[in-house]
């Protein structure tokens, strides 16, 4: 029998060490117990102490030993702390705990006690300093940081000075593996703040202030001449990523009196004479003897070697420095000193060895890809400012021709990957990380960089070059060894300055016989990433001005359309991007509509092969091109696209192309049900296939949330257009709901629209609906009031998801006329309560939300809603804010909304009404008439102003970019994008999640008023707002004579003038309506 596995309460380290032995059995029955018994140990006192001595125990097996590291990082990540999401939410336990078989969540895992942190705080630094395997050094380094995260300084104050107190010993050679290994612990300690506000990087700069006056003279010491032993290397290496996650984004202060430390160029100086050593060190092969021996010889190894390793880094770290501090205008302030050092002194000084490295490949020895990428980038950083242009000018021959063009042109790996694994080549040709790491893509970017902004110097003798390969190439047709891999790199040089060259005239008028006598014979071949290159080359220039009669065009699409059907799926891949670039040009339609079929069966043919999101934006873009000819095949595509939808999520997570692509193919649906609004009908025979594909997004607990916005897109179609919502689509209601409530809140915004087509399609479905939850059997009306109130009453929603979710009780007073008046109480306490929480805000957004709703309840039931704010005493406050703030009203909801509400409190008696509101009657009506006025006004106007708008857009653009050239040697580069970019850099200075929103490129005004509610429809859209108030003031004059007599002469003149025209207005828009109407009639009648 095998053994059991041994209970917690018996756990020693001895049979902790065999169950981790047992786990790599291949013996299930060993194995299964094992894993048991290590999944349970986070509930176990004392296994994190066991852990750390079997992963410190340098006699024990080491796969066992790595696994001890593994489970130790596991559970103080998952144990010391509960772990919460960015938004303050727990977090599912890391082991994959599923919920029970009753449908409980799975329980939260237990956290470890303090004298088990304590034991794990005081043994785990010196176990790492004494580890010599990468792995789990490194593995031990992690779990440092998930605890420094938490305890570091005030539960973890001994960690810097002994790892301080280590690196200190960095003269004894017995001591180099600690030294390193503190210097790694180090290094984790400072990335905990690396992404840090400035006002939070506190601890930073004291770790800064205490450490690099030790790590200063080391580093000096290491990167010294007569220093070559790997030791070094990595120590070397450990030093620069400490320096680059201390000055990335910022440079640290001095100690305490606010002085810049690391800005003063004194200070910083001896650490860039560093980096200047660092990368200038010669690396050579290992078959000379000479030092640092040991080069490897394969690729692979080479760019893992440490040496390299280190020039990486100060490259890298130069090239950060010199985006932020290179143009000194672009500088803040306080580091203006440092800004003009550095831009005059440190950039020169880096520049020679920056130059002597990219001089490496073309001198026939290695360098990494890395290193070549990160040194183009500082050059590209050069070209900008004036004193390193300077340098680079008489050096521009070299570093276009033999550095930049070498690097575009495709290596012999690259054609072999082409030919032999084309699915790998299209990923990496599209992946989106060759930005960061490919030195073709910096080659690319230099070279446009340069025409751009130094043209007069480069343009003329680079185009000179490029056009000489296009000839050499085409005279040697016969010749079978003429050199296809440098015309394919001509070709991507000049399609990359595409747009420079279609902004000039004097090059625009000479693309079409490029492109005819360079890139059409391309596309027929015999080399297959030619024809690839020849349909790239169309998404470059299909905007050429054509001159001929349409024969070329034609021509071209032809060409495309037959590369469709490559046998080189890179070359189908690209022939289907190609053709969304050429549908727009004049008389494509005529030659793509006949064929319109074949091209919808190729694309989908593609999608088959591969997960390509382009290929689908392709497609997308015919579907909503050809969108009055697509309805035949609209049915047949968006079965194709669920299909496609399927087959991708079904190919894995690790399948990146295939999640993207599987994304787009849902943005391809609702292309094509935007393409069929008109025929609503259509939309019915799409529901088998599309209303599963939503329910299976909006249920399995978020396992689908990256597809949830397109699927609420699909929804908020399948809502909207048809008259009626099939009971299937009525599914999709709750789990909405359940979706919001648990795994989606941030969701909102595309959640209301569909909601709302619901609610207002189907008042007394949703008024009847009831639906199970987790939280038991809900009416669906509660379901929704349930999402506006845990919207506004959630911290971590924005005032834009608050504004969105109030717009739901909006939908509720349109559509469910007096259906709803029990539900005014609560409305109102939720809607007032937000109000009294904004009344002082400078963005009145928020508020003019709220007065939708009231004014919205107010034209709902305006005696109910008066009687609602008098039971709290808020009537006078809540109408002067309100009158107050429709000045700021801008948009037309709020407006008419206003207009509605308030004028509807003249529909009661005066003697019903609130003591507070009957004295301020005359204000009211100031308050609607002013505001009527306004936009009827603006209605008048915006017809003219539109016709004006495509007047100046034409004159936009009109200017003496025709003659620009670039600026001269003696100018840096300057550009309105980069100074917004820099300012925005500058402004980093808020809460801790700045600089992660600023590098995924969130919205920096997440409250801005960005509602749209020009898609807002309900009943009220039939309401004329002009009318209703002319009939409402007249009725109640009718109705109460005296008292508004009174009233009227309480009105200033102006007021009453603007009455007077304004019921003028109304008669002359009753007679419009009324006449069109009987016309509507008569032709119905015929």
């Amino acid at each position: 029998l095998p053994p059991l596995p041994v209970p917690p309460a018996m756990m020693d380290t001895e049979a902790l060490h065999v169950a981790l032995q047992q786990s790599f059995s291949p013996d299930s029955n060993l194995r299964g117990p094992a894993e048991k018994t290590i999944k349970n140990l986070k509930h176990v006192k004392g296994s994190t102490s066991m852990l750390l001595r079997v992963a410190a125990e340098k006699q024990v097996q080491f796969e066992v030993r790595q696994a001890a590291a593994i489970q130790l990082k596991n559970i103080c990540r998952e144990c010391w702390v509960e772990r919460v999401s960015f938004t303050g939410a727990p977090l599912p336990p890391l082991d994959g705990s599923l919920p029970g078989d009753d449908g409980a969540p799975p329980k939260k895992a237990p956290l470890m006690d303090e004298e088990d942190k304590a034991t794990i705080r005081s043994n785990l630094i010196e176990a790492l300093m004494e580890e010599p395997e990468k792995s789990i050094r490194d593995l031990m380094a992690e779990t440092v940081h998930s605890i420094a995260v938490h305890d570091f300084p005030d539960k973890w104050p001994h960690l810097l000075p002994s790892l301080l107190n280590q690196i200190s010993m960095n003269a004894d050679p017995s001591q180099a593996l600690r030294v390193h290994n503190a210097l790694l612990a180090l290094r984790k300690v400072c990335k905990r703040y690396e992404y840090k506000s400035r006002e939070q990087r506190g601890p930073l700069n004291e770790i800064v202030q205490a450490s690099f006056p030790l790590l200063l003279p080391l580093a000096q010491r290491l990167s010294a001449p007569d220093q070559h032993s790997l030791e070094a290397a990595l120590m070397l290496k450990q030093i620069l990523k400490i320096f680059w996650s201390s000055t990335q984004f910022y440079l640290p202060g001095g100690r305490g009196d606010g002085s810049p430390a690391l800005a003063d160029p004194r200070v910083l100086q001896p650490w860039f004479d560093i980096l200047t050593a660092v990368l200038a060190k010669p690396l050579p092969e290992a078959e000379t003897g000479l030092e640092p021996r040991g080069q490897p010889t394969s690729v692979e190894e080479r760019n893992a070697w440490p040496w390299w390793k280190a020039k990486k880094w100060s490259v890298q770290i130069m090239s950060r420095l010199f985006s932020r501090y290179g143009i000194p205008s672009y500088a803040e302030e306080e580091v203006k000193e440092f800004a003009r050092h550095f831009s005059q002194n440190v950039a020169p000084q880096f520049l020679g060895p920056v130059c002597e490295t990219l001089n490496l490949r073309p001198s026939g020895l290695f360098c990494t890809d890395r290193v070549v990428h990160l040194c183009l980038t500082f050059v590209d950083l050069a070209v900008e400012l004036a004193p390193t242009y300077k340098m680079l000018k008489p050096h521009m021959d070299f570093l276009l021709y033999k550095v930049c063009f070498p690097t575009v042109c495709l290596a012999p790996d690259d054609v072999e990957l082409f030919e032999c694994d084309p699915h790998e080549f299209v990923h990496r040709q599209s992946s989106p990380l060759a930005d960061f790491y490919d030195p073709r893509m910096s080659a690319i970017t230099l070279v446009t960089d340069l025409v751009k902004h130094r043209g007069k110097d480069v343009t003329q003798g680079l185009l000179g070059f490029l056009t000489e390969i296009l000839h050499r190439y085409g005279q040697a047709a016969d010749d079978p060894n003429r050199n296809h891999i440098e015309k394919d790199g001509a070709l991507l040089c000049l399609g990359s300055l595409s747009e420079y060259l279609l902004s000039k005239k004097k090059f625009a008028k000479e693309l079409e016989g490029m492109m005819v006598t360079s890139v059409y014979p391309d596309f027929n071949s015999q080399v297959g990433f030619l024809r690839c290159r020849a349909c790239w080359m169309v998404q470059r220039f299909s905007a050429v001005p054509w001159s001929d009669d349409g024969t070329n065009l034609r021509t071209l699409i032809q060409l495309v359309l037959q590369r469709l059907s490559d046998p080189a799926l890179p070359v189908q891949i690209e022939a289907s991007k190609a053709l969304r670039f050429l549908i727009e040009a004049d008389g494509a339609e005529a030659t793509l509509l006949p064929v319109l079929p074949h091209v919808l069966h190729e694309y989908f043919r593609i999608m088959t092969e591969i997960g390509n999101d382009e290929v689908v934006a392709a497609l997308q873009v015919i579907i909503d091109r050809f969108g009055d000819h697509i309805e035949p095949h609209a049915v047949a595509l968006v079965t194709q696209l669920a299909a496609a939808f399927r087959n991708y999520c079904g190919a894995g997570e690790e399948d990146d192309d295939a999640a993207m692509a599987a994304a787009q193919c849902l943005e391809c649906v609702a292309t094509v049900l935007k393409g069929i609004c008109e025929r609503p009908e259509l939309y019915k025979s799409m529901e088998p296939q599309l209303v599963p594909l939503c329910l299976q997004i909006l249920g399995n607990d978020g396992e689908y949330i990256e597809y949830l916005e397109y699927a609420l897109d699909i929804l908020t179609f399948l809502t909207y257009f048809p008259d009626e919502i099939s009971p299937q689509l009525w599914e999709a209601f709750p789990l909405i709901y359940v979706a919001f409530d648990q795994w989606a809140f941030d969701y909102l915004n595309l959640m209301v629209p569909p909601l709302e087509n619901f609610i207002g399609k189907s008042p007394q479905h949703f008024l009847s609906g009831r639906a199970s939850t987790p939280e038991g059997d809900v009416t669906y009306i509660d379901l929704v009031f349930s999402m506006v109130a845990k919207t506004v009453a959630e911290e971590r929603s924005s005032e834009s998801e608050c504004r969105k979710a109030l717009s739901l009780y909006m939908s509720i007073l349109h559509n469910c006329r007096g259906l709803v008046d029990a539900y005014v109480p609560m409305m109102n306490d939720i809607a007032l309560a937000k109000l009294g929480q904004q009344v002082s805000a400078e963005n009145p957004s928020t508020r003019i939300a709220v007065y939708q709703v009231l004014g919205s309840a107010l034209y709902y039931n305006p005696q109910l809603e008066l009687a609602e704010l008098e039971k709290r005493g808020v009537t006078g406050q809540v109408f002067a804010q309100w009158t107050k703030d429709c000045e700021k009203m801008e948009k037309w909801l709020p407006r008419k909304l206003t207009v509605l509400g308030l004028t509807s409190i003249l529909l009661l008696p005066t003697s019903s009404l609130p003591a507070s509101v009957g004295q301020s009657i005359p204000q009211l009506i100031a308050a609607v008439v002013t505001m009527t006025e306004r936009m009827k006004e603006e209605a008048e106007r915006e017809d003219d102003d539109e016709d004006g708008d495509i007047e100046e857009d034409a004159e936009e653009g009109e200017g003496d970019e025709e003659d620009f050239e670039g600026f001269d040697e003696n100018e840096d580069v300057t550009s309105e994008a980069d100074e917004a970019y820099m300012e925005a850099l500058n402004k980093l200075t808020g809460s801790g999640a700045d600089v992660g929103r600023f590098l995924i490129g969130d919205d920096w005004d997440a409250d801005a008023d960005d509602d749209d509610d020009e898609n807002y429809t309900s009943p009220l859209d039939d309401v004329d707002e002009l009318i209703f108030l002319s009939d409402s003031l007249k009725g109640a004059f009718q109705r109460e004579p005296e008292v508004y007599g009174q009233v009227q002469a309480a009105l200033p003149p102006e007021t009453v003038n603007a009455c007077q025209k304004l019921f003028a207005a109304a008669d002359e828009l009753r007679a419009k309506q009324q006449q069109a109407a009987a016309q509507a009639a008569a032709a119905g009648g015929n």
